[in-house]
């Protein structure tokens, strides 16, 4: 890691990496150790932890992994699923002794899924709760807005710590960040703000502000600028403009290079315009970005 303040939870444990997947299909528990290793020696403080689908039925397997990975590293777990019952084979599984004493994550509470907080009766934990989605009349909403992600972001803060026992510490806040190429409602600028209300909120300081960073390079052509791949210099971009709102948290691959970007780079000059954008306006700015790039010109060409 290269931006002091700033942690990482490693998230390769996960089958929607191809290599991953392969691990799990063959159930390679020395591969997946292997796995957990590599991301702790490059710095993730906490490994986020999926199997997949098969997590939902094959509680022998998930369990297996978790005693496996926990023999392998001494890091907290945190356990990726939105099932109170996985997560409860997950918590019951997970031995805070081998993590140093640490609690487990459990990724993760919405406020439409608020079952998730009988699982306090298992064992303590910290939690990663989703503010891109609210409970109104009844129903699951999606937060376009700023205010609907604060308004989450408070009321469930406030439930988790005055009602269950939980420190604004072991609260992390996903505000979700959402892909670049696809974004055409002005989803980035949305998160960028709900991390400054976040992080200016008296009744939420201390809360981590986390979110998801290889989500925003998907799909983005491979090109390189100045020898950078565009989906690390993006990832790269987005830290840039939040960590100093408060970001403070990064689920993704702790060997990527991160880092804050100077003023003058021109994929972080390129977000800043595509976030006062939206629709297609938003769309060709980005492609402005590569338009003259070399790497382009040779895609067009090839194609």
């Amino acid at each position: 890691m290269a931006i002091p303040g700033v942690s990482i939870i490693g998230d390769r444990i996960n089958p929607g990496f191809k290599t991953t997947r392969a691990l799990i299909e063959a159930e390679d528990i020395a591969g997946l150790q292997a796995l957990a290793v590599r991301q702790v020696q490059a710095g993730a403080w906490c490994l986020d932890v999926t199997v997949g689908p098969r997590g939902y039925k094959d509680f022998h397997f998930l369990t297996e992994v978790i005693k496996a990975l926990q023999a392998a590293v001494d890091v907290p777990l945190c356990f990726d699923y939105p099932s109170a019952a996985v997560q409860e084979a997950c918590l019951k599984a997970y031995d805070s002794a081998r993590a140093k004493g640490r609690k487990p994550i459990v990724n993760s509470l919405a406020e439409t899924r608020q079952e998730m907080l009988d699982l306090v009766k298992i064992c303590p934990f910290q939690v990663v709760l989703m503010a891109s989605e609210r409970l109104e009349d009844g129903s699951a909403k999606s937060n376009k807005l700023t205010s609907e992600v604060l308004g989450v972001a408070r009321r469930m803060t406030a439930k988790l710590t005055k009602e269950h026992g939980f420190s604004r510490g072991d609260i992390l806040v996903d505000v979700t960040i959402h892909s670049l190429i696809s974004d055409l409602e002005g989803l980035t600028k949305m998160a960028l703000e709900a991390i400054r209300g976040i992080g200016e909120d008296p009744e939420l300081k201390g809360v981590h502000i986390m979110g998801g960073i290889t989500n925003i390079g998907n799909m983005l052509p491979p090109l390189k600028f100045d020898g950078l791949p565009l989906r690390q210099l993006a990832e790269n971009a987005f830290l840039t403009l939040a960590v100093p709102l408060g970001f403070d948290t990064i689920m993704g691959t702790p060997w990527n290079a991160f880092g804050m970007l100077p003023d003058d780079n021109v994929v972080l000059q390129t977000l800043k315009d595509f976030t006062e954008l939206k629709g297609l306006s938003a769309m060709r700015r980005l492609r402005q970005l590569w338009a003259h790039n070399q790497d382009a010109k040779s895609l067009v060409e090839k194609g």
